[in-house]
């Protein structure tokens, strides 16, 4: 009488009526492919008498014991499950190692724990059995850019380019010495005329 009522207790929470999950299980989700494996943590943070595994099957409306743990090592399985398919490795992290998939096994699965006369449900595991798996998505690269390098002309170097004979040079230069020539001519006739009248002077004593 107690194993149905302890599958009963765990049918409710299933359908919604407990909201505390205090057993964690990782991972959340899994994918695998059929014949191949899977496996599901449920690490537990203080000594417990044994681990229970359950399986909900969301297509079939079916929730199914499967085995019992013990700390021992040795495990109670349900009717009709193989012992070949499902094993529990480990005492204070249980992980459930279920072999051989196919896709009867998809569903979520349950680890749980019995405390205070009650059973307490881990957070759930959903299996996923597909043919192929999802491939991430490949990341193309960017194009190397085609644009070229802007080169920064320094002054000596755009002095070396324009060279000695460059008109932005000797235009300049030619300008100045014209100017200079013309600023002479006045002085020159000046100082002629100053020669010129100290002369007299002289000849005339």
């Amino acid at each position: 009488m107690a194993q149905p009522l302890r599958h009963l207790c765990i049918c409710l929470q299933i359908l919604g009526f407990s909201t505390s999950l205090p057993v964690s299980q990782t991972p959340e989700g899994v994918s695998a492919q059929p014949k191949s494996q899977a496996a599901i943590l449920c690490p537990l943070q203080v000594e417990q008498a044994g681990l229970y595994w359950y399986r909900w099957s969301q297509q079939r409306q079916r929730f199914q014991f499967l085995l019992f743990a013990s700390p021992l090592g040795t495990a109670t399985y349900g009717a009709n499950i193989s012992q070949d398919k499902f094993s529990v490795r480990g005492a204070s992290s249980y992980s459930l190692h279920i072999s051989d998939l196919h896709s009867s096994d998809a569903g979520t699965y349950y680890c749980s724990i019995s405390q205070s006369s009650q059973l307490l449900l881990g957070s759930g595991t959903r299996l996923t059995v597909v043919d192929a798996l999802p491939v991430p998505p490949k990341t193309t690269p960017a194009p190397p850019s085609r644009k070229k390098p802007t080169q920064c002309v320094t002054k000596s170097k755009a002095t070396d380019r324009k060279g000695a004979c460059s008109p932005l040079v000797w235009v300049p230069l030619a300008s100045g010495i014209v100017i200079l020539l013309l600023s002479l001519v006045p002085a020159a006739h000046r100082l002629h005329r100053l020669r010129r009248r100290l002369w007299l002077r002289i000849h005339r004593q």
